[in-house]
């Protein structure tokens, strides 16, 4: 299991950084290879559920996750939260955003743990710094907008 932290702040405001960050179709782009598609119908809510595809013509693979905290900012709570738990064959773990207000505009905190299955516990370390390079990409381009 691997566990990782990515930090990134922007001079956005705290409703606008929420938005970007989940916006679940933007994060194919920051991770190579990788398509994500919102499975259920409607807005973003607890019960969501978000697949990434990954790989090229036969070898792909699929990350299914369904949001199961869902706190968006909203007037009165300068913070919001959200949780993904990954529900597929391949990759497992977890996903939690944290985006809150700063002086400076928004910060936005980025924890993950990613286990895949079958991959023996010495590749942790190599599946952790992936991790926090490729994530922390994607959430620097969310950012950029």
């Amino acid at each position: 299991m691997g566990v990782f932290r990515v930090e990134r702040t922007a001079p956005l405001e705290v409703a606008e950084a929420w938005r970007r960050v989940t916006d679940w179709p933007a994060h194919g782009a920051g991770v190579p290879l990788t398509r994500v598609t919102v499975v259920t119908a409607g807005a973003t809510r607890a019960g969501s559920r978000i697949s990434a595809r990954t790989g090229v013509g036969r070898f792909t693979f699929d990350d299914p996750m369904e949001v199961v905290r869902w706190e968006p900012p909203a007037p009165g709570r300068a913070e919001g939260r959200c949780r993904l738990e990954k529900r597929g064959r391949v990759v497992l773990g977890w996903a939690e955003i944290a985006v809150r207000a700063t002086p400076a505009g928004a910060a936005v905190t980025w924890t993950e743990e990613l286990r895949v299955r079958g991959l023996p516990r010495a590749c942790d370390a190599v599946l952790t710094r992936a991790g926090r390079l490729v994530f922390g990409r994607t959430l620097t381009g969310l950012l950029r907008g």
